[in-house]
């Protein structure tokens, strides 16, 4: 009937699209999959319903209107990401579970290795000196497009896949930034991509970088360090959010550093005076710190934790440890305020009468934006578009925005794209080094309720269930085209890195804020050292 009454050549975009999947509401049923102990054949039933679930899928239940815009070759790659959505979602899932703290992502990394090598990709694990670091080549010749990948968790955010707070017991970690969905999105994407080459004979190499603790770490600054970059044309990235959108943008600047304090021990009550605190050390410091707010330019900011101050009243503390974060928008400024707090640190130690040491933890650049990557994303973003939630997702989603405070709900951001824009970010991340060298993009898709905050509960809630699922394949499926956008149209990589060179100059020499130290392994460790 439908043959009957469409017009010639519809039909044939329509049975990619019905293929396509539109973000498919039956994740529920894949998720329960990993909660028990699936043979090998029951795997393989599944992913036969799965793909006849696709196939009968009408276009009504579709929030896509891009489908009559897409050539064959684009609806094709996105029909394979979507016959493959189960496979990523229980990849993703397996990750949520892991909640694996940075340069500790031992299982999660393993599992993305194994899954690319799965689809015939080169893989070289251990990189600069990073155990769960890796580069997953497949293809052969230019141009060269990288397609990065994180998987580390936020320690001290534990929750389960409900929409009211519930800490998961045992678990000390959560993917609270959604790096789970990062990193099986873009594996997706990146073999995805692979099997195009294939099918097509294209010249071309796509790599997927699996980038341990960004969260901290600054696992891709020690990759661009040792040159991991020198020869890719352009790197592309994403990162969950609660909202759709591509924009062009930048970041904060960022350097940390672990600041201790060592003293002398004493009785708090009967000897005093033979004391010296060192906890007195680091509440000197912050004072200072805290005095100094008034005097930076407005667009710094300075935060700190205690890490280590004592463990007990009665005994003055011969340790003590403060941990801090200090942002600017650009790396030279953030060099001179950087110098100021270390000064009201060795100020402090002088005060008191303790030593102290401070250890560089990580530093990024800020992002450099790339409007010609950025506009390429966009246009790609808006051809796959957004989802509509499911009546169970819904209720998930109006249960949890409770917890917002918020007067307005958001919900809706979900299925829509935002207007191209300009990005000026408060956060920072270590794409931005990368960004530096390399012509970077990057974009968002809704993995959390609308409304949610990053680093939250409510941010692992979401992920850890179906509106997480759909948000990442949209990431996929927009990574994929984008790349596939750029190998088809050489001139556009050639358009961006002449924008890279122009932003940052031409006489531009690349130095890490982080200087020349190794990786820091345990720096997710609070014992004293």
């Amino acid at each position: 009937l439908i043959g009957l009454t469409l017009p010639a050549g519809f039909l044939h975009a329509l049975k990619f699209h019905v293929r396509l999947g539109c973000h498919a509401e039956n994740f529920e049923q894949g998720k329960a999959m990993r909660k028990t102990d699936v043979t090998e054949g029951k795997k393989r039933q599944w992913s036969q319903l799965w793909r006849h679930w696709l196939l009968a899928t009408v276009v009504m239940t579709c929030t896509n209107s891009g489908a009559n815009a897409l050539s064959e070759a684009q609806l094709q790659l996105l029909a394979d990401l979507s016959a493959e959505q189960a496979q990523f979602a229980e990849i993703a899932m397996q990750i949520w579970d892991y909640a694996e703290v940075g340069y500790q992502e031992h299982q999660s990394s393993q599992l993305l290795q194994e899954t690319l090598k799965s689809a015939g990709f080169e893989v070289e694990a251990g990189l600069a000196g990073m155990p769960t670091a890796f580069v997953a080549s497949y293809g052969q010749g230019e141009p060269v497009i990288g397609i990065l990948a994180e998987f580390d968790a936020l320690p001290g955010l534990s929750q389960a896949a409900v929409p009211q707070r519930e800490i998961v017991e045992h678990q000390q970690a959560g993917h609270a930034c959604g790096h789970h969905l990062f990193g099986a999105g873009s594996t997706a994407a990146g073999i995805a991509v692979s099997r195009w080459l294939a099918k097509h004979e294209r010249s071309g190499t796509i790599r997927v970088y699996g980038t341990p603790a960004e969260e901290g770490g600054s696992g891709k600054v020690y990759l661009v360090r040792e040159g991991y970059f020198d020869d890719v044309d352009t790197v592309l990235h994403w990162h969950a959010s609660d909202r759709n959108a591509a924009n062009a943008g930048t970041t904060l600047a960022n350097k940390s550093a672990r600041v201790r304090f060592y003293g002398q021990s004493s009785h708090a009550a009967a000897a005093p005076e033979r004391g010296r605190s060192a906890l007195d050390g680091v509440e000197a410091m912050n004072y200072m710190v805290n005095l100094l707010r008034e005097h930076v330019p407005e667009s710094t900011r300075i935060h700190y934790v205690i890490t280590h101050g004592g463990l007990a009243p009665n005994v003055v503390p011969d340790f003590a440890e403060v941990y801090y974060y200090v942002r600017h928008p650009q790396a030279s400024e953030l060099a001179e305020i950087w110098a100021r707090v270390m000064s009201a640190a060795e100020a402090a130690a002088l005060g008191t009468s303790t030593e102290v040491r401070v250890e560089t933890m990580h530093g990024n650049h800020s992002m450099l934006p790339n409007e010609t990557l950025a506009k390429v994303m966009h246009r790609n973003l808006s051809l796959v578009g957004g989802y509509t939630m499911t009546s169970d997702e819904l209720l998930f989603a109006q249960e949890l925005e409770q917890s917002f405070g918020r007067k307005e709900s958001l919900l809706g951001l979900e299925s829509k794209i935002l207007p191209f824009g300009f990005d000026r970010g408060k956060g920072s991340t270590d794409v931005g080094d990368v960004s530096w060298m390399v012509p970077t993009a990057g974009l968002n898709t809704a993995t959390w309720v609308p409304g949610t905050s990053a680093h939250s509960w409510q941010a692992i809630a979401a992920g850890g269930m179906s509106i997480g699922i759909k948000g990442m394949m949209i990431a996929a499926k927009t990574l994929a085209l984008t790349t596939q956008t750029l190998m088809m149209n050489p001139d556009l990589t050639q358009q961006a890195e002449d924008e890279m060179i122009q932003r940052r100059g031409r006489d531009f020499v690349y130095r890490p804020l982080l200087g020349d130290r190794d990786p820091p392994l345990n720096y997710r460790n609070t014992q004293k050292p």
